[in-house]
């Protein structure tokens, strides 16, 4: 059986032996491309490994059936490569931005992200994004040279700019830049007022498909929302009508399954139908013409925005808000707050090598390090610290 060999990449995709660099310069490996060792430097950092225990929607504890950051990380960097594949662009780097988007969330999901904000008001503040950027490039630690992984500037660039510009007249909205981006960008101009690649806007639009899916697989698996209710929302119920009217015999779970699959290749082929539209029009001979255009090239069509922002809806009130998720949300905001306020109180209670870190520095760094710890965490081992801490009918020993 003759070799497979990739296809050559279209004039607008990154291409790995043009890239910007590292911060730090190294010898190019022999047998993998710059790209593919972001992608693997990315797989081995210990931040990964803990997307296994680091919710979505539901804490780790609730059943082994449900999505965590780790599952749900390789189900993006499927669709952002399959996308990427069709549309002759650089998988690679789409599979690294894909495989690192979530590294920077806490434990608890953004029930834990809105805490560690509120926690660091006046004090640089806490933004998911940005953490990830602190991790890639100084809280992990796998070299002797340099702190962080050393990443190509094409990698950093895609998951600093994961919802566009930072700053510009392109930016959507006015927010202040997160610190740790502003910090880094001293360093390394990561181009914060541009798009990023064509390859990293693909993860972006891979992340909103996953989400949505598999939220959607969740809940009704998890019976927080009916089967009969699903078929009234747009999107997730004429794929349900479909799956129920093709496969009348089978249980609901596969049924399910035949439903979701279905409506992940429809919003696929919307992105690459309203991608290829736009490269039409865009026309663009060098990956910086897509950093540099006036809108985003990869984007869903106006009617699939339209019919996913009623999907939201729908799973925002019926899932990310009902009672039970609220009671273990409720829950998760108070481990995370007096974790936090312990550790600002009494930092002498954490563990050597993050209270080394305390010394000689002012409030705002000492409660950076605080945060930093935090944000580390795995829901698992927030909540045994927390019991561990605060029960005081637990051994000392």
């Amino acid at each position: 059986m003759p070799l497979a060999f990739p296809a050559p990449l279209a004039p607008f995709a990154a291409r790995a032996h043009e890239t910007r660099g590292r911060l730090y310069p190294e010898t190019d490996s022999k047998g993998r491309t710059p790209f593919q060792r972001d992608r693997d430097r990315v797989l081995h950092t210990v931040a990964f490994r803990r997307l296994k225990h680091k919710t979505q929607v539901f804490v780790f504890h609730e059943g082994d059936h449900y999505r965590t950051r780790l599952t749900h990380s390789l189900e993006v960097s499927q669709i952002a490569r399959a996308m990427s594949r069709t549309l002759k662009l650089d998988e690679d780097l789409a599979e690294v931005v894909a495989l690192s988007h979530d590294l920077g969330h806490p434990p608890f999901g953004h029930t834990g992200e809105d805490v560690l904000k509120a926690c660091m008001e006046g004090a640089g503040g806490f933004d998911h994004n940005a953490q990830t950027l602190r991790l890639l490039t100084k809280l992990e630690r796998q070299h002797g040279a340099y702190l962080g992984l050393n990443l190509t500037w094409e990698t950093l660039e895609g998951v600093v700019k994961h919802n566009g510009p930072l700053t510009g007249s392109l930016r959507g909205k006015e927010e202040e830049v997160p610190v740790a981006i502003r910090e880094y960008a001293e360093r390394q101009d990561l181009w914060l007022h541009t798009f990023p690649s064509l390859e990293a806007q693909l993860a972006a639009l891979a992340d909103d498909i996953a989400y949505n899916n598999h939220d959607s697989d969740d809940g009704l698996r998890a019976g927080l929302f009916s089967f009969d209710e699903a078929m009234e929302v747009p999107l997730l119920g004429p794929a349900l009508r479909q799956a129920r009217q093709d496969w009348p015999g089978e249980p609901k779970e596969v049924q399910i399954a035949e439903a979701i699959s279905a409506l992940i290749g429809r919003m696929v082929a919307d992105v690459l139908e309203e991608t290829s539209r736009r490269l039409e029009e865009l026309n663009p001979q060098h990956a910086d013409d897509i950093r540099h255009a006036k809108q985003p090239t990869a984007a869903f069509s106006d009617a699939m925005t339209e019919e996913m922002t009623e999907l939201r809806r729908f799973l925002f009130t019926r899932m990310y808000r009902h009672h039970k998720v609220n009671q273990v949300r409720s829950q998760a905001k108070r481990i995370v707050r007096d974790l936090f306020d312990l550790y600002a109180e009494e930092p002498e209670i954490l563990p050597p090598a993050w209270f080394e870190r305390l010394e000689g520095e002012g409030r705002e760094k000492r409660l950076r390090v605080v945060c930093d710890y935090i944000a580390g965490m795995t829901d698992r081992y927030a909540i045994h610290e927390h019991k561990r801490l605060f029960d005081l009918s637990r051994s000392f020993l």
